[in-house]
């Protein structure tokens, strides 16, 4: 279902990575991610994420435990902070965004476990978090949590490290396409679970429709 020449795709941890995101590791069929990464500033990325709901586009925020929210601060040691029951909040806003839409009952239940959790650090709840979204849409994506700046900087690996944010466009070489959201218009840029909430397994055909012009021809 993907290029096997393409090059593996290193990212950092995203927390419900965008459409794009999930196009661009597609592409290369295997996804670094890189627990040490210490690039972006506020890691808008790392733990935010953007769904559609009846009032528009609404931005989900995990909120992080403010002394390990700083560029000197490895991925790895970020952790959660349970202020102001955004577990709560979260899985309130993915039901009323998605509670009706042709996927949601299926998911819902392991979505759920995740959100509502116990996870002390926020790379463990992405990490979760995309487990269920590989296995759900059934992705032939392999991901590997790497620790090593050797195998980081492997050949054939197309580092997209700090070209991923959410204050400014992204710098992925991948197109958006249009695919069916239940609110009748069309958003890029959202989180993977609303592509995943409205197409389920078959939203793998957007992602590869995606990313056809390739990841690894622009990367540096």
């Amino acid at each position: 279902m993907h290029d096997t020449s393409a090059s593996a795709v290193l990212m950092g941890s995203m927390c419900a990575a965008s459409v794009r995101c999930y196009a661009a590791a597609l592409k290369g069929g295997t996804l670094l991610v890189d627990l040490d990464e210490r690039r972006l500033p506020l890691r808008h990325s790392h733990h935010r994420y953007r769904i559609d709901g009846p009032n528009g586009v609404q931005t989900l925020t995990v909120p992080l435990v403010g002394s390990t929210n700083n560029m000197m601060t490895p991925l790895r040691d970020v952790l959660i902070s349970e202020h102001g029951d955004w577990r709560r909040l979260h899985w309130g806003a993915l039901f009323s965004a998605y509670g009706r839409s042709p996927y949601f009952d299926y998911v819902a239940d392991d979505l759920s476990r995740v959100i509502n959790g116990s996870q002390r650090y926020l790379h463990e709840f992405n990490a979760q978090m995309h487990s269920v979204i590989v296995d759900f849409m059934d992705l032939p994506l392999a991901t590997h949590y790497m620790t090593s700046e050797q195998e980081l900087q492997a050949d054939g690996v197309c580092d997209l490290r700090g070209r991923i944010g959410m204050k400014k466009p992204d710098a992925l070489p991948i197109d958006d396409v249009p695919y069916y959201q239940m609110w009748n218009h069309f958003s890029p840029g959202l989180s993977i679970l609303d592509l995943m909430m409205n197409l389920g397994r078959e939203g793998i055909l957007t992602l590869m429709a995606m990313c056809s012009n390739g990841v690894g021809e622009n990367a540096g």
